[in-house]
């Protein structure tokens, strides 16, 4: 059987960078960080007291006030970006085949403030259960894509990939199998996260997963630097619209770039913690590869899972150095939560968002922050620091993993008819 071919024909973003592409896009290329002190809730008494939240959103500018009331942040933020991507792809809902349209989505966590505010009422009360009858259907991780497909009529799959901070990115290597078996025309997929709670803080710090660099929150997030010490919390959603190239040919449809290749693997080794010598980051992406039918010297970039803790990414590192070799010193290599955050199921999104802009310009976005070289890291990398890189790129690789030892990776390509 042969293999449909699959392409990116629309983006949307809501990042805390930008509340759309072009606003995000501008924020990359322009090394824009997206931290400040949390304005959410009082965080005072918190370890970390900053996070990268998403400003200037008022739901009530995409929903009307009883509609809203019923769709946790997270499920908001995928409607938004959803109806960019949608709408950038030029999609007429009354000439196509929605049984053939589906969409999959990812969460890490899904709806935590409505858990957390829904269980602190009650714990509040009299023991009376008085909950809202929203709670569920609001919190649900499912309900992101259920309700994208009710706005849309879309009647094909419909689901939620859930594996922490891989998430987004299982979504759509799910999203791309389907569209090549011929299963679906085109799939709305990405991801959505709005974990920036009191328990979605808490629970980070309790596991000393956070930075706790209060005094220069603007500078925590920095991937490879020999001072980094954790991630930096973020919220949003990015998402794409993957079809199959005829039918986007048929219709007239821009391309962005067409998805080749996507490999999955799991480390088997802690809940948290890499594997110090990446075997399962090595492993995902020699799948990814070879499930593209491409070579390690052909890949031009990676947008690397990089979140800023002090085992991830060097273990991520020595990975890459042994997949590809002499050349990875020739790749660009990045990490753009060194401006978003950890966008946890959302990341592998965002990031993927920002390899394709990265292509269709030509420029590479920075890893910021950087001050302190680690010995621990070879220096002959190319980390694209501090300053975004202009380069041809034809192929570039996108890398999300997560809790439980759960990786993916996503391979994209110049379009090429």
């Amino acid at each position: 059987m042969e293999l449909k071919r699959v392409v990116v024909t629309g983006l949307g973003a809501l990042t805390p960078i930008g509340n759309n592409i072009g606003e995000y896009w501008d924020g990359l290329k322009n090394g824009k960080s997206g931290c400040a002190p949390i304005t959410y809730f009082d965080a005072e008494k918190f370890k970390t007291k900053f996070a990268c939240e998403i400003k200037n959103f008022d739901p009530l500018e995409h929903f009307d006030r009883k509609e809203a009331r019923k769709l946790d942040r997270f499920a908001q933020y995928a409607m938004v970006s959803s109806d960019e991507a949608i709408k950038d792809a030029g999609i007429n809902l009354d000439e196509i085949d929605k049984f053939r349209v589906g969409v999959i989505w990812g969460a890490g966590i899904g709806g935590l403030e409505t858990f957390q505010n829904e269980v602190i009422n009650f714990a509040e009360g009299d023991g009376t259960p008085r909950f809202n009858p929203f709670f569920i259907p609001k919190m649900i991780a499912d309900i992101a894509p259920g309700n994208i497909s009710i706005k849309h009529g879309f009647m094909g799959p419909n689901y939620t990939t859930v594996s922490a901070c891989a998430s987004s990115a299982n979504a759509m290597i799910d999203a791309l199998n389907y569209i090549r078996l011929g299963h679906c025309d085109m799939i709305v997929t990405g991801g959505s996260e709005a974990a920036v709670t009191k328990a979605g803080m808490g629970g980070f710090n309790a596991m000393h997963a956070l930075s706790t660099r209060n005094e220069s929150p603007e500078t925590a997030s920095r991937p490879f630097d020999a001072t980094r010490d954790g991630f930096v919390l973020g919220e949003g959603a990015g998402a794409l619209i993957l079809e199959e190239y005829e039918h986007a040919k048929s219709r007239g449809a821009k391309i962005y770039a067409e998805v080749v290749g996507g490999g999955m693997s799991s480390d088997a080794y802690h809940m948290t913690a890499p594997h110090p010598d990446g075997i399962g980051v090595e492993r995902v992406m020699l799948n990814c590869l070879r499930d593209a039918g491409m070579s390690p010297n052909q890949v031009d970039t990676i947008n690397t899972h990089g979140t800023s803790t002090p085992l991830g990414d060097v273990a991520e590192l020595k990975a890459i150095t042994k997949v590809f070799g002499e050349h990875a010193k020739d790749m660009n290599i990045n990490s753009t939560k060194s401006m978003t955050g950890h966008l946890l199921g959302a990341a592998g999104a965002i990031e993927a968002i920002a390899s394709i802009l990265a292509m269709q310009h030509g420029l590479v976005p920075p890893t910021i922050n950087h001050t302190t070289v680690d010995e621990n890291i070879d220096g002959s990398l190319n980390l694209t620091l501090n300053k975004a890189q202009k380069r041809e790129i034809k192929v570039a690789m996108s890398n999300t993993f997560g809790f439980g030892g759960h990786n993916a990776c996503v391979l994209f390509k110049k379009f090429d008819a």
